[in-house]
C-alpha cells in the first residue's frame, strides 16, 4: 500500500497541478489508522519522495512541489550574461547632442505651446543677434564658481538662445524662464494669445535697454502699417483710422487657400442699418462702406490662422478642421496700397495636433536660414526633413481622429496643404539675406562662458554615469558567478540530509541578492515548534551544504531539517480526514434511525435545527478541527478557508448556529421552553452525533425546562397586560390629541383661553406609537421638553418663528390636556405660551409671552448656524425659471409630470397668483397686517395673526414642496461653484449660452462670474430668474483669461 501512495504522488506530480499534489500526499490516510502511522507516511505527507523537476519541464516554479527548484528566477544567472541587468542607468550620450542638429526643450508638461514659440524665434536670426546685445551686468559679471541664475525675462531669454546656439545636450530646460512668465505648466494655453503677449512683452524690455538701437527691432522685424478707413456713401468723405499690427488674423472657415483669406480680410464692409456710421460732415448716421488698407509690411509676417473659434450653441471653443493651401513663396504687393513687389518666403509652420481647442499637442516646422533646410522641432525631438522641402503629410496622419473625414485636397507645386497649421510665418525676401556676415550669428564672450560652463558640467555627468555603469557591470558579473555556483549546490540528493527555505526568500536572493534580507523560518512552524505540513508548498528543500552557505552568509532561523517533520499534525489531520470520509455513511444511518421515536424515558433532546443541518455543522466542526491543525496564514485542501470566508459575510442580523444542540440553549444556559423547537431521539442516535460534536448541550428526556425563562414568560404577559390597561386609560384621557380633532392653533387662537402648552412633536409621535401598539412598543414615561430649551434653559423659538416653520419641531397643548400629561408623565419643565390683551390709544392690542423666555443670545446663534448651513451646502436644488419681458409666462401653472403625493398636495394648496409687474421670485400671498420684533421676552403681532402656519389638521395645510412651474427647472448645485459654472448647467438645460444669460435671485442681478453661489446668496430651494438677451448669432471669440495674473500679462 505504502508503494502505491508514493506512485500516485510521483504521478501526480508529473501530470496535475498543486491540488492534486494536496490530495495525493494525503491519499494514503483511506488505509492507515491514525495509531498505525510510519516514518514513511510522514514523508509522504511532506512530499519528500517528489522528484525534482528539471529546467525546461516547467513554465514557473510548481509551488506544491518543495524539491521543484526550477521558474525561480535562475534564468537570469545561468543564462548568457546580458550587461545591462547589472544596472538601471541610461547611456549618457544618447542625451548628447548629435552633430549639424539642433537642441530640443523639455516640455513641462503642457508647455509645448511656449517650446515651440521659442525655435521660431530662436531661428530668428536678427531676433537672437539684438537679444545678444541686450545689456547683461550679472552674467558679465557672474563668478564661474557657482551656477548663474537669470532674473528677468530678457537674461533668461539670452542664456536660453545661447544653451540651443552652443550646447552639447540634446534638449534643455526651459523651467527658469517659464516660472519667470509665471505660466502654468500643467494647464495648455492660447499659443495665438501668448505669442501676442510675448512679443509686447519683449517690445517693452528691449525700449527700456541703454543701446538706443534696440528699442524698434520688435516693430522692425514683426510690425506693419494698416488703416480702417470708412466712406460716407452720402457725402464720400473717407475718414482713415491709422493702427499697426503685428499679425494678421484671417478666417478661414469657408475659403481653401491663403490667398482667399486675406482677400476677405481686406474685402469692403458695409455699415447700414442699425450698424450705420456716425458722418462728421454730414453730421448724422449715415450708410457707409469700411475697409482694411495695408499700407507697409514688415520684415517677418506673421499670418494667424483662426482655426479656433466660439461656438455659440455649446458656449466653448472648438477647433476648424479646415484644409487650407499656402505658398512656399507669397506676393503680398497686389495686396498693398500702393502696387509693387514684396515677395515672402516661408520659414515656419505651427501645428497644432488634435481636434479639440482645449487639448492636443503643438509643434512647429523651421526653415534653417543658414542652409534653407527643413526641421520639425517636437519638444525634446528634432527631425530634419529630407530633401530641403517642408513635409507636413505625417502631421496630417497623425491629426487624423475625427469622425467625418475630408480627402487632403491635391497641392499645386510649390504649395502646401494642412488642416492643423495655425500659424504661418513668412519672411521678406533681401539679398542681405545671403550674406555670410549675416546669417552667422555669433554668442557674446560672457553667455559663451556660461554656455562652457554648463557643457563641462554636462561632460562630468556623463563620466560620472559611465563610471556608474561600470561600477554597476562588474559588480554583477561578479555576483553573477557567485550565484551561479551556489544554485548549482541548491538539490538535496536522494537519501541524504536536507533542509528547508523559504520560496520567496530564494526568488529575492536569485532577483537582488545585494540586498538580500536574512532567512525568516519563524511562519513555517506549526503549534509543536516544528515545520508544519501545510507550509511545505511555500518552502523549498535544499542540500545541508547549500544550507550551511546560505546561512553563514546571510543569517536567521530556525534552522529545519529531516527531524522537524511533525509526527503529531500529521496524525490529527489523518484522524479530521478520515472522519470526514465517514460522514456520508453516518449521515444515512441517522436519517433512519430518527424516524424510530425512543423507548420510555431513554431518549435525549434534540434541537429540529440541528437535525436538518447536522451534516453541515459536523462537516464545519471538522473543518475547524483540520483548521487548528493549519497554520493561521496556511490553506490546505481549498475549504477550510473558503468555509471562514463565508461565515464572514452572512448577513449580521442571523446569527448562524456553530454547535450543535445551540438552538435549544436558552439565555441562561438551560433548556429553551419552546417545545416546538425540539424533538426526541434514540440513544443510538445521540452516541453517533457526540462523536462529531462531544461539547454539543446533552438534555436527557427527563430534562427540565429553564426555570428563569418560564419565570419571565409569565411576567411578560403580565406586563403586556398592564401596557393594554395604561394605553386605554391615556387614550380615553387624551383622545382629541391621539386622533388629532380640536387642535389649538397659533395662526388662529382659541377665544376660550389664554395659554396653550408646548410639547416636542417627538413626544407625540412616540406616545400615539405606543398607544396603536401597546404590546409591541416602550411606554412613554416622560416629557423631554428640555430638547426645545438652550443650555441656559430659554426657550429657542419666538412667536413669529413658529408661525413661519418652527411650529413643526412643537405640539400644542390645551390646559385640561397638559393637566392629563403632567399627572401621567414626568416633565423636566413645564413650557407655555401666553395671550395678553391691552388698550392703547391706537386700539386694541395682542401680545404673546412664553415661559420660559426667549434665550436672545442663543436664539441669534441658532439663526447664524442655520444661515451658515445655508451658505455651505452641497448637491442641493435650485430652480430655474426662464422669464420673458420682465415677466413670468402668463400661463405659468404646475407641471403635470409630478406624483401622486404631489398631485395631492397641490390639490390641497391653493395656486400663489402670478403678478408679473412685481418680483418674479416670489408668489406667496402676503397679507397686510403688519409684524412688530419680539422684545423682551414678548412677541407682539396685530389682531389678526398672519395665517401663514398651522399646528393641527384645522385650517388649509400648505405644502413645504416647491412647485415646478412650466418654464422651469430644477438643477442640482453646491454653494462652493462659482456662477459661471451655473451659467454652463443653465446653457446645457435652456440651451442659452452663458453671454446671453441675465440671471437674478430677489430682485438682484447676478453679474460676477467668479463669485461662488454661496456668497451670492444662493441657497438651497432658490427660485433664479432668467431672462435671455436675444442678439443676432455671431462667430465671437471670447478672450481667454488664461494668462490673467501672470507676469506675461
Amino acid at each position: 500500500m505504502l508503494e502505491e501512495c508514493l506512485d500516485c504522488a510521483l504521478f501526480s506530480c508529473r501530470m496535475a497541478p498543486r491540488v492534486q499534489l494536496e490530495k495525493a500526499a494525503w491519499r494514503w490516510v483511506e488505509s492507515v489508522r491514525p495509531e498505525d502511522i510510519q516514518r514513511e507516511h510522514i514523508e509522504i505527507a511532506y512530499r519528500i519522495c517528489v522528484p525534482a523537476c528539471k529546467r525546461g519541464a516547467c513554465r514557473r516554479n510548481c509551488k506544491g512541489n518543495p524539491n521543484c527548484l526550477v521558474g525561480i528566477g535562475e534564468h537570469a544567472w545561468l543564462g548568457e550574461i546580458d550587461e545591462n541587468t547589472f544596472h538601471n542607468i541610461d547611456d549618457p550620450n544618447s542625451e548628447r547632442r548629435d552633430k549639424n542638429t539642433f537642441v530640443g526643450l523639455t516640455n513641462l508638461g503642457a508647455t509645448c505651446y511656449v517650446n515651440t514659440f521659442l525655435q521660431v524665434w530662436f531661428h530668428n536670426l536678427e531676433l537672437r543677434r539684438t537679444l545678444y546685445l541686450c545689456q547683461n551686468a550679472r552674467a558679465e559679471e557672474h563668478n564661474m564658481d557657482s551656477d548663474y541664475e537669470p532674473r528677468s525675462i530678457c537674461e533668461h531669454l539670452q542664456y536660453l538662445f545661447a544653451l540651443l546656439q552652443n550646447s552639447n545636450r540634446r534638449y534643455i530646460d526651459p523651467s527658469g524662464l517659464v516660472k519667470a512668465l509665471g505660466l502654468d505648466t500643467g494647464q495648455q494655453q492660447d499659443a495665438q494669445e501668448f505669442s501676442k503677449l510675448f512679443l509686447s512683452l519683449l517690445e517693452d524690455t528691449l525700449s527700456k535697454q541703454k543701446n538706443p538701437n534696440l528699442h524698434n527691432v520688435i516693430q522692425q522685424q514683426f510690425c506693419g502699417q494698416m488703416s480702417y478707413v470708412t466712406v460716407c456713401n452720402q457725402c464720400g468723405r473717407a475718414s482713415p483710422l491709422p493702427s499697426r499690427f503685428y499679425e494678421l488674423e484671417l478666417n478661414i472657415q469657408g475659403h481653401k487657400n491663403l490667398t482667399e483669406c486675406v482677400t476677405e480680410f481686406l474685402k469692403e464692409e458695409k455699415l447700414d442699418g442699425d450698424n450705420r456710421y456716425f458722418c462728421e460732415s454730414c453730421q448724422s448716421k449715415q450708410n457707409a462702406a469700411r475697409r482694411i488698407k495695408l499700407h507697409s509690411l514688415p520684415r517677418v509676417l506673421n499670418l494667424q490662422l483662426m482655426r479656433f473659434v466660439f461656438d455659440r450653441q455649446t458656449g466653448h471653443k472648438k477647433k476648424l478642421n479646415t484644409f487650407i493651401s499656402f505658398p512656399e513663396q507669397l506676393d503680398m504687393g497686389p495686396f498693398l496700397e500702393e502696387k509693387g513687389i514684396c515677395v515672402y518666403e516661408l520659414s515656419a509652420v505651427l501645428i497644432h495636433r488634435g481636434v479639440s481647442a482645449y487639448s492636443g499637442h503643438y509643434i512647429a516646422h523651421v526653415r534653417d536660414a543658414r542652409t534653407s533646410d527643413w526641421y520639425k522641432f517636437n519638444d525634446e525631438e528634432i527631425e530634419k526633413m529630407e530633401g530641403k522641402k517642408l513635409q507636413l503629410g505625417i502631421e496630417e496622419d497623425i491629426a487624423e481622429t475625427v469622425k467625418s473625414q475630408t480627402r487632403k485636397p491635391k497641392c499645386s507645386k510649390g504649395y502646401h496643404c494642412s488642416r492643423n497649421a495655425y500659424m504661418l510665418v513668412y519672411k521678406c525676401q533681401r539679398e542681405e539675406d545671403t550674406d555670410p556676415m549675416e546669417t552667422n550669428v555669433e554668442v557674446p564672450g560672457f553667455l559663451g562662458r556660461l554656455v562652457d560652463r554648463d557643457n563641462r558640467k554636462f561632460e562630468e555627468w556623463c563620466l560620472e554615469m559611465a563610471d556608474m555603469r561600470k561600477q554597476s557591470v562588474d559588480k554583477g558579473k561578479a555576483k553573477h558567478e557567485e550565484v551561479k555556483e551556489l544554485y548549482e549546490l541548491l538539490p538535496a540528493e536522494d537519501g541524504q540530509e536536507y533542509e528547508f527555505v523559504p520560496l520567496e526568500w530564494l526568488k529575492k536572493w536569485l532577483d537582488d541578492s545585494t540586498v538580500t534580507k536574512e532567512i525568516d523560518n519563524g511562519n513555517f512552524l506549526c503549534s509543536h515548534g516544528k515545520l508544519h505540513p501545510d507550509k511545505v508548498g511555500e518552502a523549498k528543500r535544499i542540500s545541508v551544504k547549500a544550507a550551511e552557505l546560505l546561512f553563514d552568509k546571510y543569517g536567521g532561523g530556525p534552522r529545519l531539517d529531516g527531524s522537524t517533520l511533525c509526527e503529531e499534525c500529521v496524525g490529527q489531520r489523518c484522524r479530521v480526514l478520515r472522519l470526514k470520509n465517514q460522514l456520508a455513511e453516518d449521515y444515512k444511518e441517522v436519517t433512519n434511525l430518527v424516524k424510530c421515536p425512543p423507548k420510555s424515558d431513554e431518549g435525549y433532546w434534540a434541537g429540529k435545527t440541528s437535525l436538518r443541518s447536522w451534516r453541515q455543522l459536523a462537516l464545519e466542526q471538522l473543518e475547524e478541527d483540520e483548521e487548528e491543525t493549519k497554520h493561521s496564514n496556511g490553506k490546505t485542501n481549498g475549504e477550510g478557508p473558503e468555509i471562514t470566508a463565508t461565515k464572514e459575510n452572512l448577513d449580521g442580523d442571523e446569527e448562524e448556529m456553530k454547535t450543535f444542540n445551540e438552538d435549544i440553549l436558552c439565555r441562561h444556559g438551560g433548556l429553551s421552553i419552546l417545545e416546538s423547537e425540539r424533538r426526541l431521539v434514540t440513544e443510538e442516535v445521540w452516541s453517533k452525533l457526540r462523536v462529531y460534536f462531544p461539547k454539543a448541550p446533552q438534555f436527557t428526556q427527563l430534562q427540565e425546562p429553564c426555570q428563569q425563562c418560564l419565570r419571565l414568560e409569565r411576567e411578560g404577559k403580565e406586563n403586556e397586560a398592564l401596557n393594554r390597561m395604561m394605553a386605554s386609560e391615556q387614550k380615553s384621557s387624551l383622545l382629541n390629541l391621539f386622533q388629532e380633532k380640536n387642535r389649538p392653533t397659533l395662526t388662529k387662537w382659541p377665544q376660550e383661553t389664554d395659554i396653550l402648552y408646548i410639547v416636542p412633536l417627538f413626544f407625540v409621535d412616540e406616545w400615539r406609537r405606543f398607544i396603536r401598539r401597546p404590546t409591541k412598543t416602550t411606554p412613554v414615561s416622560s416629557v423631554g421638553n428640555s430638547l426645545l430649551l438652550c443650555p441656559h434653559r430659554g426657550f429657542m423659538f419666538t412667536f413669529d418663528s413658529m408661525l413661519k416653520g418652527d411650529a413643526q419641531h412643537i405640539a400644542l397643548l390645551w390646559p385640561d390636556e397638559w393637566e392629563v400629561i403632567s399627572r401621567h408623565f414626568l416633565v423636566d419643565q413645564p413650557i407655555s405660551i401666553c395671550r395678553i390683551s391691552g388698550a392703547t390709544p391706537n386700539g386694541s392690542s395682542v401680545e404673546y409671552t412664553t415661559q420660559p423666555e426667549l434665550c436672545r443670545d442663543c436664539r441669534e446663534g441658532f439663526i447664524f448656524q442655520q444661515q451658515r448651513d445655508m451658505r455651505e451646502y452641497a448637491q442641493a436644488t435650485v430652480y430655474v425659471r426662464k422669464v420673458i419681458d420682465d415677466k413670468r409666462l402668463k400661463d405659468a401653472a404646475p407641471e403635470m409630470n409630478v406624483s401622486g403625493s404631489e398631485a395631492e398636495d397641490e390639490r390641497e394648496e391653493p395656486v400663489a397668483k402670478v403678478d408679473g409687474e412685481r418680483d418674479p421670485d416670489f408668489s406667496q400671498s402676503e397679507d397686510g397686517a403688519k409684524r412688530q420684533k419680539l422684545s423682551d421676552g414678548t412677541v407682539s403681532a396685530a389682531a389678526s395673526p398672519t395665517p401663514m402656519a398651522s399646528g393641527g389638521k384645522s385650517g388649509i395645510r400648505r405644502s413645504t414642496r416647491h412647485r415646478k412651474l412650466r418654464g422651469e427647472k430644477a438643477l442640482i448645485v453646491s454653494a462652493n461653484q462659482t456662477l459661471k459654472e451655473l451659467k454652463i448647467q443653465i446653457m446645457h438645460a435652456f440651451s442659452v449660452a452663458p453671454f446671453d444669460q441675465n440671471l437674478s435671485i430677489d430682485g438682484r442681478c447676478l453679474t460676477d462670474d467668479s463669485a461662488t453661489l454661496g456668497s451670492l446668496g444662493v441657497i438651497p430651494e432658490s427660485v433664479i430668474c432668467l431672462k435671455v438677451r436675444t442678439l443676432p448669432i455671431l462667430d465671437l471669440c471670447m478672450p481667454e483669461e488664461g494668462f490673467k495674473g501672470k507676469d506675461i500679462f
